[in-house]
């Protein structure tokens, strides 16, 4: 699909091998098993850790579980030894991905960036460079200058600018505020996909859209389309399947930290590592990076504004409540899992995709120092992380001929939860979540006053 939105992008065709990345996934698969016992559970353990084996679900192998999907990607060259020591163990196992390069090649796109002008406009249903991502956020804020600021948020480990955009329509009055932020994990790329889609879907359609018009008038959306920029670089120009942040360790001897483990929501506790080569390491403290530092600092300034924060992820198909590090529900659970259903069902009838909804402690795995338990934990009510298609078919190397149908789902279920917000809890809602009579402990259990105007 091609949009205007009155921009006018520069195309070049590509040089052969332009793009290559210096890790190549050549016959390296992807094997879905389910243990049966807790003797199989302990092998699969095993092999994970003395193999180095990228655990691609769950991410941990103390996370492996009798009768749960496990997804691992095996390289080539170690390709037989796990397949017999699977079937030694009768284990049984089929191949998702038969060949990781094949995919990764795939989803690199067939034209990049030069100085050639095209008159098409940008192409939403393909990926995009970070260089991309950038021209496009100046693109659309000089093409919808009436509604669209494009912000300064941080820097990052590299020193890379972080920016957001801000959507708002001209207003006399305060307005509340939805966060989304795409992109903190560098290889789910439809996540950022999705991120400028909505911007591209809110600004076509919010003169025709009531449901848009009405929630605008309300309410302000902040767009951070990439919270992660040098690792989303890194996974375009070296290592597709890269996860973290870019900061050196141990002398240089060990990249990244998971910003999504390094939020300040029971920081180290559980479902992290402390080993900066794994894929959850969680940092040296809480808000140790630059990056999380930047959005942590935002968002408080801004937090007894902010109704709603919305984090995109892939993948799985999961639309997850608060929280990671326990099973002891936030306050207001009940209302959190009706929107979350509400939306769930709204992107059900689109195409029929069919998303899980609940507590990540309970459907997924435990993580402690996640952007959502912390967001929730500060006093903003509505938080969400939405792990897009697919539920492994494709994993985290979704082709770009999912972009178009992810997103319009997806698109349904975030402006079902926003229209929900607007209506209840924005400044002409029924009801007003007042934040002067919102108050939290200490732990995780959030206590949420009402008050109704």
């Amino acid at each position: 699909m091609w949009l205007f939105l009155g921009i006018t992008f520069s195309l070049g065709m590509l040089i052969p091998g332009n793009l290559s990345l210096k890790v190549q996934y050549h016959r390296d698969q992807v094997l879905h098993t389910v243990p049966e016992t807790f003797q199989q559970v302990q092998h699969l353990q095993h092999l994970c850790r003395t193999l180095l084996l990228d655990l691609w679900k769950p991410l941990l192998p103390e996370d492996i579980w009798a009768g749960e999907d496990l997804h691992i990607r095996v390289p080539a060259s170690l390709l037989q030894e796990v397949k017999d020591s699977l079937d030694k163990h009768m284990i049984s196992y089929k191949v998702l991905i038969p060949d990781v390069q094949e995919l990764v090649d795939q989803s690199m796109p067939k034209e990049r960036s030069s100085h050639r002008q095209v008159p098409e406009g940008y192409n939403y249903t393909q990926y995009h460079s970070m260089e991309e991502i950038y021209q496009w956020m100046t693109e659309i804020q000089k093409t919808n200058s009436e509604l669209v600021t494009q912000h300064y948020l941080g820097k990052t480990i590299e020193n890379r600018t972080m920016y957001y955009l801000k959507i708002s329509q001209p207003s006399n009055k305060p307005k509340k505020i939805i966060w989304m932020d795409c992109g903190i994990h560098a290889r789910e790329w439809i996540s950022p996909a999705f991120c400028q889609w909505f911007v591209k879907e809110i600004l076509q359609n919010y003169k025709s859209d009531p449901k848009i018009s009405k929630f605008l008038q309300n309410l302000d959306l902040y767009v951070l389309p990439v919270l992660n920029v040098d690792g989303y670089i890194y996974s375009w120009e070296k290592e597709r399947l890269w996860r973290k942040n870019r900061s050196p360790y141990m002398n240089g001897t060990c990249y990244g930290t998971d910003l999504n483990r390094n939020f300040n929501s029971s920081w180290g506790s559980v479902g992290v590592s402390y080993n900066c080569s794994s894929e959850v390491f969680c940092g040296s403290g809480p808000e140790s990076e630059p990056e999380t530092r930047a959005v942590a600092h935002f968002i408080e300034r801004k937090k007894s504004d902010i109704l709603c924060y919305l984090t995109i992820h892939s993948y799985g198909q999961y639309i997850l409540t608060p929280y990671g590090s326990t099973t002891k529900p936030p306050s207001n659970s009940k209302e959190l899992m009706q929107v979350a259903e509400k939306a769930a069902a709204a992107l059900m009838g689109k195409y029929g995709t069919r998303y899980e909804v609940g507590p990540t402690s309970l459907i997924l795995y435990n993580n402690s120092g996640s952007s959502r338990d912390w967001a929730h934990m500060i006093g903003i009510p509505f938080s969400y992380t939405f792990e897009l298609r697919d539920k492994g078919t494709y994993g985290f190397v979704l082709p770009p001929n999912q972009i178009q149908p992810t997103c319009e789902e997806t698109m349904l279920a975030v402006t079902t939860i926003i229209d929900y917000v607007d209506q209840n809890y924005s400044s002409d809602g029924a009801v007003m979540l007042t934040f002067s009579s919102l108050s939290l402990s200490l732990s995780l259990g959030v206590v949420l006053t009402w008050s109704v105007s």
